[in-house]
């Protein structure tokens, strides 16, 4: 049998970036694997040359679109392994109109995400933003009034796709009640992973955290605006991992500078925030870089995810990140 002729797309900096050695010496094992040698993002033509004769493409951050003059070069092409998130750069209609298979990381990227979700629910349920502040400038006991446990509260779940659910199944290990705004999951679903799926406004102004999980489509941008912001508790807290086009930032400043909610950013729109953004210098805010995801060493998860997905495809058994190309307009 013919042995699978794999490439690699992306520039060689973004490839040891995702593939640890051990995991580059896999995919040898599992096909001829030809490995893109310059850095940087590879141009149309580049990547054109590259894919000629391809079975299996394997693309990741700073790649084109995979359109019908590359696609043309590699007529037996397979699959698309997206070693990255949204797999929306790389496609194009004759990805889907060729039948050829996709599949993306973006389940190991929104582990991550969910990770980092329960550290700073964690963190700042506890104050320890503040506390950290007040130890800093000499006080001790100052605000331990305010620290509060991850135990008999609510959370909000807005969005209950990858990132979502992980989160979902991190907070089984507490004691809380999670509440699930999802239009496109069912009811049995979100109670089958253990939470109870309500409208937005239930969510918001039950929630003592609210954690927002869902795509950026038209549908979502600016859910949380004016009108819903207001809708939140007194001392909730908000934490957006998603994308910085789901919060109207100018509503949510409004409602920061009244000290009534702490928000967690690590996502902004755009990013970064300008330098005199108040994102910056409000005291109940927490902005972080948009490191939620796969960061330095967490990117090899990427890259262990993808050649697990390419021995079940090989192997002729279901891939966990196929992506379903029905389902892109709901998708990130």
């Amino acid at each position: 049998m013919k042995m699978l002729d794999i490439v690699m797309v992306q520039g060689l900096d973004y490839t040891e970036r995702v593939f640890n050695k051990k995991q580059l010496e896999q995919l040898r094992q599992l096909g001829n694997l030809r490995m893109n040698p310059k850095e940087g993002v590879p141009t149309k033509e580049e990547s054109a040359e590259l894919l000629a004769g391809a079975d299996i493409a394997i693309t990741s951050w700073g790649c084109p679109s995979l359109d019908a003059d590359i696609l043309s070069r590699c007529p037996d092409l397979k699959l698309i392994a997206h070693a990255a998130g949204s797999v929306k750069p790389i496609l194009s209609p004759e990805v889907i109109t060729l039948g050829i298979r996709v599949c993306s990381a973006n389940d190991a990227l929104a582990q991550g995400v969910a990770e980092t979700t329960l550290g700073l629910t964690i963190v700042s349920l506890k104050n320890i933003w503040q506390l950290a502040r007040n130890t800093r400038e000499g006080e001790w006991e100052k605000q331990r009034e305010h620290v509060r446990e991850l135990y008999e509260v609510t959370v909000g779940v807005i969005g209950s796709g990858m990132s979502g659910a992980h989160f979902i199944r991190l907070l089984k290990s507490f004691d809380v009640t999670v509440l699930v705004y999802d239009p496109f999951v069912s009811e049995e679903k979100i109670i089958s992973m253990g939470a109870v799926k309500v409208g937005l406004d239930q969510l918001l102004m039950q929630s003592d955290v609210v954690s927002i999980h869902a795509p950026s489509i038209p549908e979502t941008n600016h859910m949380l605006n004016e009108r819903t912001l207001k809708l939140m508790k007194d001392h909730a807290i908000l934490i957006n991992t998603a994308r910085g086009s789901l919060i109207d930032e100018e509503a949510l400043v409004t409602e920061l500078q009244k000290g009534r909610l702490w928000a967690c950013l690590d996502v902004t729109q755009p990013e970064p925030p300008d330098i005199n953004h108040p994102f910056r210098s409000l005291p109940n805010v927490t902005l972080i870089p948009h490191i939620a995801g796969a960061t330095n060493n967490g990117l090899f998860r990427v890259g262990h995810y993808v050649v697990r997905d390419l021995e079940r495809f090989i192997q002729g058994k279901q891939l966990h990140g196929e992506v379903d190309l029905t389902r892109l307009h709901v998708m990130s």
